[in-house]
């Protein structure tokens, strides 16, 4: 029996296994090459052609559309603040948020640890209550500070701005040393909670 092209066997061995020297299946090949060309013009042509935008565009849209539908945003108001600030039951809830929430970093007494003495007249982002209130909501990245503004109630922002101001010239023991710059107009302190408030 005479072998035919297609039973030629290859020349090496691998392991004492020989292989045939058979060409591949036309319509293998077919895919093969099909998948070279698609693959490029896939890469290249965006995936909504119809719509002409791609995905940043229609994000975009969609967020302008929304800040053209949504109420602007309520200002802080500083003077209803202002009228608020020594309510007792106020710097007390204050007290509490900021035991909670700030004082790993500035300590129970507002001394400072890792973050700023808070009792001192150094203020790194201003001593007024609406430059507190930014610091606050907004918080101070850049110094590991998030923003407590969609972690904290308003009442409780403006508790523990009202609770921060309160602090203010209570110089506690071991207190971090002065950061920033002084501000001798910060608006007065409310009166101190008293001891066990």
């Amino acid at each position: 029996m005479a072998k035919s092209d297609e039973d030629r066997l290859l020349d090496h061995s691998y392991d004492g296994i020989q292989e045939y020297d058979n060409p591949l299946p036309r319509w293998w090949l077919w895919i093969f090459y099909a998948t070279i060309v698609f693959v490029p013009i896939y890469y290249l042509v965006p995936g909504d052609i119809g719509a002409g935008k791609g995905m940043i565009a229609r994000y975009e849209a969609e967020v302008a559309a929304y800040k053209a539908s949504a109420p602007p945003p309520a200002a802080w108001d500083a003077a209803a603040f202002a009228a608020r600030a020594k309510d007792p039951a106020l710097l007390a809830s204050g007290k509490t948020v900021f035991e909670t929430n700030c004082a790993a970093c500035h300590r129970a007494d507002g001394g400072g640890l890792i973050g700023p003495n808070l009792t001192d007249d150094a203020w790194i982002h201003g001593g007024q209550p609406a430059q507190i209130h930014v610091t606050v909501t907004q918080g101070v990245l850049a110094k590991g500070m998030p923003s407590w503004e969609r972690l904290l109630k308003p009442e409780q922002v403006d508790a523990v701005i009202a609770y921060v101001l309160s602090l203010h010239g209570t110089n506690p023991k071991d207190g971090k040393a002065p950061e920033g710059t002084a501000d001798t107009t910060a608006v007065a302190a409310p009166a101190a909670p008293a001891p066990g408030a």
